[in-house]
């Protein structure tokens, strides 16, 4: 009686934890329907792993539609495209073969567009453009560089940009002036600076945001791999231990309808919110766009 008793316990115990897992990856869902199914991917968990015992947004989305169809079947869930495990955003996941095909010729065909918000900072960086540049992915470092155009396996990563709104960090600058010292020193471009910035993404190579950024003289906030000194230094003075990249907007056609669709959302990394740098700068980054 006891065995069963026990048994009786842990089944129950396992239904809960079931529906509250159910309940948690419910409240990350934007819109779904019989084809898609939309999603806000947390920063820290990859899109899809091989790695036994490792979480992966993939997955979570396959036992939620699993766990609502009673578990009768394992659902398909294709991956359409990815987000690097560090950075929250918007996905888009094709519930059935043919409406993963006719999302990805979408992507191959540049018409499902990708839009980004990072915090970046630098030294007299442009108010916005195009940067184009050649890659080469290193598997083994797991590192990407820019490369020439005649270099072996380079591929050509195009994105744009636009400053959204910016402030100076304290009266550092990119000469190396320590944060903290005079308080009003003459705005130049050498004087050190943090920003907003509106990134499309119209090729979607390994790390690509991060290294074409970086390489234009405006390292993103968080970056450990990429980001220039005066980065990691103003990362570090701040404690800031987060990738500062989201995946805010997506905008595609419906696999089955044509419909266009549209999909936004606010960060959820706090050094996107104006209050957190409140302490670093007279006044904090405020997009008025």
């Amino acid at each position: 009686m006891l065995n069963e008793n026990r048994k009786s316990a842990i089944i129950a115990t396992s239904i809960n934890d079931a529906k509250k897992k159910r309940s948690m990856i419910k409240d990350r869902i934007l819109y779904e329907d019989n084809d898609i199914i939309i999603c806000h991917k947390p920063a820290g968990i990859a899109t899809q792993t091989a790695r036994v015992g490792q979480a992966d947004m993939a997955s979570e989305i396959a036992n939620y539609l699993a766990s609502g169809s009673g578990g009768r079947q394992r659902p398909y869930v294709g991956v359409v495209h990815r987000l690097d495990q560090p950075v929250e955003g918007i996905l888009v996941f094709a519930k059935n073969s043919r409406a993963a095909a006719r999302l990805g010729r979408q992507i191959e065909e540049n018409r499902m567009e990708k839009h980004y918000l990072a915090l970046v900072c630098g030294c007299g960086f442009a108010p916005g453009g195009e940067l184009t540049d050649y890659l080469v992915r290193d598997g083994r470092s797991n590192m990407t560089r820019v490369a020439r155009l005649e270099e072996k396996d380079a591929k050509k990563a195009v994105l744009s940009y636009e400053i959204l709104a910016d402030m100076p960090y304290g009266a550092a600058s990119c000469g190396g002036t320590s944060h903290g010292e005079a308080q009003h020193q003459e705005q130049t471009d050498s004087a050190l600076r943090i920003a907003v910035a509106g990134i499309r993404l119209y090729t979607g190579r390994h790390h690509q945001i991060r290294v074409q950024m970086s390489h234009a003289g405006m390292s993103l906030i968080g970056d450990r791999k990429y980001a220039a000194a005066e980065a990691r230094r103003i990362s570090e003075e701040a404690h800031v231990r987060e990738l500062a990249l989201c995946a805010r907007g997506l905008v595609f056609f419906h696999p089955t309808t044509g419909e266009r669709l549209s999909f936004g959302i606010q960060p959820e990394n706090r050094v996107f919110r104006p209050v957190f740098w409140q302490n670093y700068a007279g006044s904090a980054p405020h997009n008025e766009a």
